[in-house]
């Protein structure tokens, strides 16, 4: 199957790779040409405009960074929806509001073309093991089609109910594991005095009943952090605001508050503001039991 990739930032490239090695011909396009370089090198194919993307593909996965990146994508003079685009299947994987995928699939059936949503919960590493969860809204008709390319990409794709469910969940999903950052961070707090040896720590926070999932993949990292290590980028605190916003904005538009992530926005954004918001998320609890407990109180 001849697939399109709109999009090259650190999922899109995975999907580019693991699309690649499941021996799909591969066709990319991104902003920036080093990422479309690089994915030329993999083997895959560059189109030039965006609407040569579309025109070329049976399928086009797009997954870009907020929603005025996904209206440009899909609304541009040359973006996807600027050719003929008869039946062709649009999967958008971005992390955006219900109602920007609403939006867009109105867009997209006006030119002819289909479209669902599949937001995924899962970080960088995982997408490389194809281990992460697709959340698709839309026809069932049109998730079915998809399927077969997204379990490719996840270990489980659940068809969740119509488009805005998808986007709906992947923040729902997200809220929780967001919050435990923070919360992390102050429980780290309480044990700075101790000096207690971060790895032993973080072990026996995991092996306890308010231990999450993610303390067991992303344990070693937050002990890299706490012991003055730099380490790698898979999810920022930038991606963690932009989602925070996005969850307010939900609560919101269905007529209620979120206060826990009110306050846990306001935290993030102070630390962004402090020159922090590239770090990763394994690297933030340690940021606050140590510096940031009373530097971002005020």
């Amino acid at each position: 199957m001849r697939i399109g990739i709109a999009g090259l930032g650190k999922m899109g490239r995975v999907f580019a790779e693991n699309l690649l090695a499941s021996g799909h011909e591969v066709v990319v396009w991104n902003r920036s040409p080093e990422p479309v370089e690089e994915a030329r090198e993999r083997g895959a194919l560059v189109a030039a405009a965006l609407s040569d993307l579309s025109q070329a593909c049976e399928i086009v996965i797009s997954i870009v960074t907020d929603a005025k990146a996904l209206a440009d994508v899909y609304s541009r003079s040359s973006g996807l929806l600027a050719g003929e685009v008869p039946g062709t299947l649009f999967i958008d994987m971005s992390t955006v509001a219900p109602e920007t995928h609403i939006e867009i699939a109105k867009e997209v059936e006006a030119a002819g073309g289909r479209f669902i949503e599949c937001p995924v919960s899962g970080s960088v590493t995982v997408a490389k093991e194809r281990r992460l969860l697709g959340f698709a809204g839309g026809a069932a008709d049109d998730v079915e089609q998809a399927r077969p390319v997204l379990e490719q990409l996840c270990r489980r794709v659940d068809h969740v109910g119509p488009l805005g469910a998808g986007a709906a969940l992947k923040l729902a999903i997200n809220l929780p594991l967001i919050m435990y950052w923070q919360v992390l961070g102050e429980a780290l707090a309480l044990c700075q005095p101790y000096g207690f040896d971060p790895k032993w720590l973080i072990e026996l926070f995991s092996e306890s009943s308010g231990g999450p999932n993610v303390l067991k993949v992303r344990g070693p990292s937050i002990v890299k952090a706490m012991e003055g290590e730099e380490v790698p980028v898979s999810a920022d605190l930038n991606t963690f605001l932009k989602d925070c916003n996005l969850m307010v904005d939900a609560a919101r538009a269905l007529g209620h508050e979120s206060p826990m992530v009110e306050q846990a926005k306001r935290l993030f954004a102070e630390a962004q503001s402090q020159g922090l918001g590239g770090i990763d998320c394994s690297a933030y609890p340690p940021f606050w039991a140590k510096t940031g407990k009373t530097a971002l109180i005020k």
